[in-house]
């Protein structure tokens, strides 16, 4: 299996917060981990308010946990909200099931990552990940 070096990591959040940017966003804060879920890279857009950090990691750490992208997990906690309850408290409360959560995928379409995006709506979060992994010349997988 291919690793995520941190190289990538730091290009994924570059340019995702690039397009942040570029696109009028809102200031974002961008998580990166690795396929074990341990954070690769943290940056925060200047003006990016307080808990974005530990939303863009919800939003990272759910997808990774669960193998799925957040538009995936957003269905799947809307039709099961009783087991996504659960998962929260299993998970001591780090999921955020939305869009902005994104499986990072290499070229054999293993799961060697994800991107977590806060800052703007889940929508736009979701744009400025899948930006920076593409740029990557990885896989992005947002569950849709």
């Amino acid at each position: 299996m291919t690793l995520l070096t941190l190289a990538q990591a730091n290009l994924i959040a570059d340019k995702a917060l690039d397009k942040a940017q570029s696109s009028g966003f809102q200031p974002q804060t961008v998580v990166v981990l690795d396929s074990g879920g341990h954070i690769k890279v943290i940056k925060r857009s200047d003006g990016a308010s307080l808990l974005r950090p530990e939303i863009a990691f919800g939003k990272a750490w759910g997808v990774l946990g669960m193998g799925f992208g957040g538009r995936d997990l957003a269905k799947r906690c809307e039709a099961a909200p009783a087991f996504f309850t659960a998962l929260t408290a299993v998970s001591n409360g780090r999921m955020v099931p939305v869009a902005g959560g994104v499986l990072i995928k290499n070229a054999q379409n293993e799961i060697i990552g994800s991107i977590g995006i806060s800052g703007d709506d889940s929508d736009n979060d979701e744009i400025c990940a899948v930006a920076g992994v593409l740029a990557s010349g990885l896989i992005a997988d947002t569950g849709a």
